[in-house]
């Protein structure tokens, strides 16, 4: 199950609501970040096993880029558990102790024989009724992320331990402090379980939004499928999947780790997108940094150290990677103008 959603905001002027930065080939390896999943998640799940779930307005778009792919678009953004659980709930339909994995349309991962060994060691504790998560091990204190901490190793498994707790995105002397226990991973939001569990925790916890799923994947392979969502899917809980399963369940003992040792990044902003690809041509004096020019103008930057350039046939933007961050707030300012053909 592949959730591509979002607009990609801190890598604007790049990604747009229209053309998100999952439709992107931001690396330049001449594949979008999209393709990439699916060529990571062949290997393990086959064409007919790979579930894209995206919005309506960019169904048509992910249809062109994965033709094989089996795609589920969603009326209107409700965060991460609605979109995971439809996937869930229609591929359950069918098979319900299928396993399922839910695996973000825009990561980097930089090694995929490591990224599905450790898939397939998710799937081996995940057949036995836990819900798994990958961690990644962080490579540094980010404030950026969320964290797991581990507890136990699990009976008969290579790497996979149980979980002790999730954490909200912490401040710089905490992550500190689990960095340097070596208990802690990031939580990339990777999750592996059995339909029929993932099902079943959200008929316990959230009994409105489960009978939603099952009622428009009930519904999802006949002629009643629109009217079903129409009916079912405004109402559905808007929550993420961490928030819905993965910190109540980890606080009964139902949530296991495994380690992902693989090179990964979210491409969160233009700091990582920097650390990930290749510079466009530019003149430097005096300065140093990172260009994206998608134009033939050229581009000239003096003076400014870690400057971080993109250029687009409408917009220009400039800033430093200690700025990264706060360029989500570039196109909401455009907006509140007026100028929603910006955003």
């Amino acid at each position: 199950m592949v959730p591509a959603g979002g607009a990609g905001t801190r890598l604007w002027p790049l990604s747009r609501a229209s053309h998100p930065k999952f439709l992107l080939d931001l690396t330049g390896s001449g594949r979008t970040l999209l393709q990439q999943t699916w060529d990571r998640l062949l290997p393990l799940a086959g064409a007919e096993g790979i579930h894209v779930v995206t919005g309506q307005a960019h169904a048509t778009a992910v249809a062109d880029q994965l033709p094989a792919a089996d795609v589920l678009a969603e009326p209107s953004p409700r965060d991460s558990m609605p979109a995971i659980g439809l996937a869930a709930a229609v591929i359950a339909a069918h098979e319900p102790d299928a396993v399922v994995g839910s695996f973000a349309a825009d990561h980097v991962i930089g090694d995929d024989e490591l990224f599905q060994a450790a898939v397939r060691e998710a799937i081996d504790v995940a057949a036995t009724g836990k819900v798994v998560t990958i961690g990644l091990q962080p490579t540094f204190a980010s404030t950026a992320f969320g964290y797991i901490e581990a507890a136990e190793p699990l009976p008969g498994m290579p790497t996979a331990r149980a979980v002790s707790r999730f954490v909200e995105k912490p401040d710089a002397t905490t992550a500190g402090a689990y960095v340097a226990s070596g208990a802690f991973s990031w939580n990339a939001g990777m999750f592996v379980t059995r339909a029929d569990v993932l099902l079943g925790h959200l008929e316990r916890l959230h009994p409105p939004l489960h009978t939603g799923l099952r009622a428009i994947a009930d519904a999802w392979n006949t002629p009643r499928r629109d009217a079903a969502l129409r009916e079912h899917w405004p109402r559905l809980t808007r929550i993420a999947i961490d928030h819905a399963i993965a910190e109540p369940v980890s606080l009964d003992g139902g949530v296991a780790v495994v380690p992902g040792r693989f090179p990964w990044t979210d491409l969160g902003d233009f700091a990582a997108l920097a650390d990930t690809a290749a510079s466009d041509d530019a003149v430097w004096v005096d300065a140093d940094g990172f260009v994206a020019n998608q134009t033939s103008q050229a581009v000239s930057v003096v003076g400014i150290e870690d400057a971080v350039v993109a250029v687009t046939d409408d917009a220009v933007l400039v800033t430093t990677r200690a700025h990264a961050q706060r360029v989500k707030a570039v196109p909401v300012a455009w907006q509140e103008r007026g100028r929603d053909d910006l955003v």
